[in-house]
């Protein structure tokens, strides 16, 4: 398992992981004696100077509850508890790995950090597909954020400042964490049946793409360009280039005064021969369409 991975603990009974019954596995844990200042630091002696790994073991199952208890106060991200413990158990064997007992220090105290460090990783990595919180500041929002708000409804503007005074962040990340968190996640698919016209796979899709939309696209385009060759085919040579010449360029369409000067007439006459040969296409396109 992941957890075991981190420190193996080769010995006869195995740590416990919260792979069955979430409420058995606490059960267990919690009937696991918790040790007293002189053992703890007998044991994490015998594991430092002898890698004794039967120490290490006791060490850890002491403290299991502890994981326990951490884990619960993150349910609110909407993950599993017991990935969520078994994240914090792997920061708990680290903690046993690095705890040093002439330091004065419990290892309760020790390793609160270092369970901590592997849920908030865990939660970074799983809560959402879009990563939420990349920066330092932003990993201090995103686990603060929640408990600081004195309610479920958005943040006023003296709430904005009192957050990023306490965090010490700038008032408008404390607005995009908020922004963020306030976000629903939503099913690609559909997860019942009468969800299914609401599923963004079916207002996301692109109807345009579906091949049988793209050969009836490219037939429509051939008829219409079929079509408007064959009108403007019935066109005298003038009146073709004059049409041509306004509206068929993709770029610098000429303008009338422009064609004015090369037919040596005025503006208003091109104009009168435009619209005259466009009213004569538009009755035409429809049949060759």
């Amino acid at each position: 398992m992941a957890a075991q991975a981190a420190m193996p603990l080769t010995v006869s009974a195995p740590v416990p992981m919260p792979t069955g019954s979430i409420e058995a596995y606490i059960q267990t844990v919690n009937r696991f004696p918790l040790l007293s200042l002189e053992e703890e630091q007998r044991l994490a002696r015998q594991f430092r100077n002898a890698n004794d790994l039967d120490a290490a073991r006791q060490l850890v199952l002491s403290h299991l509850r502890l994981v326990v208890a951490l884990a619960r106060g993150y349910l609110g991200y909407g993950l599993p508890h017991a990935d969520l413990i078994q994240e914090g158990n792997i920061g708990l064997m680290k903690a046993v790995k690095r705890f040093d007992p002439d330091r004065g220090v419990r290892l309760v105290s020790f390793a609160i950090h270092w369970i901590k460090a592997e849920i908030h990783e865990y939660i970074l990595r799983n809560w959402r597909l879009v990563k939420v919180a990349t920066t330092k500041a932003q990993r201090k929002l995103f686990f603060n954020l929640r408990s600081m708000k004195r309610d479920l409804a958005p943040l006023s503007t003296a709430d904005v400042e009192r957050v990023a005074d306490a965090l010490k962040v700038k008032p408008e990340e404390v607005v995009e964490m908020e922004t963020r968190l306030s976000g629903h996640e939503l099913a690609f698919e559909g997860e019942r049946d009468d969800e299914e016209s609401y599923a963004p796979v079916h207002y996301l899709a692109d109807e345009a793409a579906e091949p049988y939309r793209v050969l009836e696209a490219e037939e429509s385009e051939r008829v219409r360009s079929d079509g408007l060759q064959k009108a403007l085919a019935t066109l005298d040579p003038r009146s073709r280039r004059i049409v041509e010449a306004r509206w068929l360029r993709e770029k610098d369409s000429a303008t009338l005064h422009e064609l004015a000067a090369e037919f040596k007439v005025s503006a208003e006459r091109i104009r009168q021969i435009e619209a005259k040969a466009l009213d004569k296409m538009r009755k035409l396109l429809p049949a060759a369409s």
